[in-house]
């Protein structure tokens, strides 16, 4: 009986090649992009699963209040961690790191003797307690991770940074010179070497070094047991079995209270700490500036929902197709029921026959996964694999949903077909009936809805990506070059580098700082008038600079004056302050002019600081546009120890121009490699997540289209095909082929009108909310939906009118010959 079935199933399938062919590829690209996004989701939601303790281990966060824009943040203070555990019973263990938040790559040497030196940046280098390995699992191939980092002056690195400094040499017990910003200038002993780990988590470190035997450690003791300020700490709790987590959170009040009242008052501001489970840190949208960039759960939604109305279109077009070849099979299913087939056996025939294609298109969709899968990586930033042995549930679960799936399809086809009246089949009376045809058109005007509403996100989304990289950022962000000065040799030498850059032609400016615009800046002050206290301080982030840094970047004076080198001792005596526009409204001045030479004070360690308002310049954007404008100040760095220094270059023969800058770099500083970026791509680095969602939406929005026109060209060529010997006589009665053309075209050009006015709203309602994540957007015109329209309609038009032409022009004595 099976034999029979499978038979009939393959007929059918090649009696109707391309009926079937369209049901089997619109499927199996369905089901592969279900498959590949659900891979990504599974990848954003498994981040830290693979810790051995990682259900018993917390971070620390900091819920700052009366401190502007911060809201909650993952930072805390040195001490916080080991005073929690000395104090609660339910912590088990505590440990801590820091990010280099001085430089967005380190510069790391190894001298291989004879005057050799191995020297190149590195990236997402960390500093961390000795408790770090103990409570986080890694791989280890050289060392031993419970004492890797007890002594000063140590580093564990992964493998691939390994084989970079040392080749296919051990690493352990080598001495790696290591220049920081963040922890300045050391040999470090290599005490371990990790294998980097397949699985996602948010702390993606290439090498740790010990927290203790730097500038760091310095830092740590003159905080001392102090629990206000200097929180660019990230803690860790791991807490005993079985203990209490809410209960262990409502001491937290009291504890701070205790432990750091005082220090919080004299500071200005409050704060509450909380925990964040290690496994929701990536996802947790609340608590900004990780670790790492956390994900995002509402783009997790959108993509989830692209991979659902992808299927659902496919399966659309599936039970469309199905339904509308009903009439071919009616003759069929009245001999089988003369013959005494009986219903059971056909329900169960059709839908086998449902599963089949289904199940041939799942495995076409594994096919289409592993081929594509190395570009979605590339789209999506990501590294997913898909392995039968890996993910052998996964497989399973789209196995299973595959012959759901043909269920589902097949289910209204199966029984409409099954109920035949035989006898009114075989006499030719059977026609569609009003509820197949009603179905048939909802289900199309709801897969346009899907793919109007994809087409609308997409053109937003981009337009969002085109507003931010065309964006006034209020300074010039263009012809920048960013230049990190790691070593101590390197920061000391930017005079003479300046001097030696300015004199070139290529060069417009030179200026250098600490920070620059578009990447983390930890440092800010809290700064009151005369008559004030710091209880009603305002916080503003602050960058340290040189005389020409402003200048520079083409930030725009207000009223006052910027630094130059023709006040430096004035302005270092005075402790001059240049402020934005937003520094001083938020400080309570009337205006940029009256805020010039206006005193300010800040206390730190019950000292007050005194300052004085050189100058205001216009607001510009420190941070991306996510985030409004705040208070923003600058200060000489005293003494000059850059992190960056930043060249204008005027010429429009960029490489020439690099060149002689590098030539330049390496006359002062033979021993270190000249690295640069460039300021409006490192900004726009910021936008990364949008960029990848952007790409994705645009990529699955294009697919999604394509299958319904895989469905809108089978109903278009069944109607034709239906209407063969209406055609006929249209034709010999002098119809034009373009009215022909009309009609066929006309009733699908309704529906999918219709879809057009249902998802319009529908689309802005959810583009709006997504907007909404930005503080500076651009507008959602009705131009986009205009547009919009005009393509869905013009797609649909072109997939119809294939077939309504082809029918058109067909000889109607071949249509009419059986008359």
């Amino acid at each position: 009986m099976f034999k029979t079935y499978l038979k009939t199933a393959w007929r059918n399938v090649m009696k109707s090649k391309m009926f079937s062919f369209i049901n089997i590829i619109g499927l199996s690209v369905g089901l592969t992009c279900c498959i590949m996004i659900t891979l990504y989701i599974l990848n954003e939601t498994s981040y830290d699963t693979y810790q051995k303790d990682a259900g018993n281990i917390y971070q620390v966060g900091s819920e700052f209040i009366g401190l502007g824009n911060f809201k909650k943040l993952p930072n805390t203070p040195a001490a916080l961690g080991e005073t929690m555990q000395n104090v609660f019973p339910e912590i088990e263990q505590s440990t801590r790191i820091a990010r280099l938040f001085g430089e967005d790559k380190t510069l790391l040497q190894y001298n291989e003797g004879s005057g050799s030196v191995k020297s190149f940046y590195e990236t997402k280098g960390y500093l961390a307690d000795s408790t770090f390995f103990r409570m986080f699992t890694y791989n280890f191939v050289e060392g031993q991770p419970q004492s890797a980092l007890n002594n000063p002056n140590t580093v564990v690195l992964s493998e691939d940074v390994a084989r970079k400094l040392f080749g296919s040499q051990p690493a352990l017990n080598k001495v790696v010179h290591i220049s920081s910003s963040t922890n300045g200038d050391h040999d470090f002993m290599v005490t371990g070497v990790f294998k980097p780990i397949n699985k996602p988590s948010h702390i993606d470190g290439r090498f740790f070094m010990s927290m203790m035997g730097g500038a760091m450690e310095e830092r740590i003791k003159s905080q001392g047991p102090n629990l206000a300020t200097n929180n660019y700490f990230f803690t860790y709790l791991k807490l005993k079995p079985g203990a209490n987590v809410a209960n262990l959170e409502a001491k937290f009040p009291a504890f701070i209270e205790k432990y750091a009242g005082n220090d919080l008052k004299a500071v200005g501001f409050s704060k509450k700490q909380f925990l964040v489970p290690l496994k929701q840190i990536h996802l947790n949208e609340d608590v900004k500036n990780n670790v790492t960039p956390g994900g995002s759960v509402t783009y997790l939604y959108i993509l989830g929902s692209i991979a659902l109305f992808t299927l659902l279109i496919a399966c659309i077009n599936f039970m469309n197709l199905a339904t509308a070849q009903s009439a071919k099979r009616s003759a069929e299913v009245g001999i089988r029921k003369v013959l005494g087939a009986q219903k059971k056996l056909l329900v169960t025939q059709f839908l086998g026959e449902a599963v089949l294609m289904s199940l041939t298109a799942l495995l076409l969709a594994f096919a289409f996964t592993k081929l594509l899968l190395p570009l979605f990586n590339q789209v999506s930033g990501k590294q997913l694999a898909l392995s039968f042995t890996d993910n052998a549930g996964l497989i399973a679960t789209f196995a299973a949903l595959a012959i759901i799936t043909g269920l589902i399809a097949g289910s209204y086809p199966a029984f409409y077909l099954s109920s035949f009246n035989p006898a009114r089949v075989l006499k030719g009376k059977f026609s569609n009936s009003l509820s197949a045809i009603t179905l048939r058109k909802t289900l199309v005007v709801f897969q346009f809805i899907i793919s109007v509403v994809l087409i609308v996100a997409s053109v937003v989304i981009n337009n969002q990506m085109k507003f931010l990289r065309s964006a006034d950022l209020g300074f010039e962000q263009n012809q920048q070059v960013v230049i990190p000065l790691r070593s101590g040799h390197a920061k000391e030498m930017y005079g003479a580098l300046k001097d030696e850059l300015l004199k070139q032609s290529y060069v417009s400016n030179v200026g250098a700082s600490l920070y620059y615009p578009g990447i983390a800046n930890v440092a800010d002050n809290i700064f009151f008038k005369d008559g004030q206290d710091m209880q009603q301080g305002k916080d503003v982030k602050m960058n340290y600079v040189d005389t020409r840094f402003l200048q520079t970047l083409g930030i725009k004076l207000l009223a006052g004056r910027m630094f130059s080198d023709d006040y430096y001792a004035q302005d270092t005596t005075t402790a001059a302050v240049v402020l934005n526009e937003s520094s001083v409204k938020s400080l309570g001045f009337a205006n940029a002019q009256q805020a010039v030479n206006q005193k300010l004070h800040s206390t730190f360690n019950n000292i007050t600081y005194n300052f004085n308002i050189a100058g205001v310049v216009k607001d510009f954007h420190y941070e991306d546009l996510h985030l409004p404008i705040g208070p923003f100040g600058f200060m000489l760095n005293i003494p000059p120890q850059f992190n960056y220094a930043i060249v204008h270059i005027k010429s429009n023969d960029m490489a020439a121009a690099l060149k002689a800058v590098q030539n330049t770099w390496h006359s002062l500083n033979a021993s270190e490699p000249f690295d640069y970026s460039f300021l409006d791509k490192d900004f726009q680095e910021n936008y990364d997540a949008e960029n990848k969602l952007s790409a994705i939406v645009g990529d699955f929005t294009i697919i999604a289209i394509l299958i319904s026109c895989l469905g809108l060209f089978g109903l278009a060529t069944f109607s034709a095909e239906q209407r063969i010997k209406e055609i006929g006589v249209r034709k010999v009665l002098g119809a034009s082929v373009s009215s022909i053309v009309a009609l066929l075209s006309t009733d699908f050009l309704k529906l999918v009108s219709i879809a057009i006015i249902i998802a319009s709203p529908l689309a802005w309602f959810i583009m709006k909310k997504w907007l909404q994540s930005f503080a500076y957007r651009t507008h959602i015109s009705w131009t986009v939906f205009l547009i919009t329209a005009l393509v869905a309609l013009l797609i649909a038009l072109l997939t119809i009118s294939v077939q309504a032409i082809r029918a058109a022009v067909a000889n109607p004595v071949k249509s009419l010959r059986t008359e």
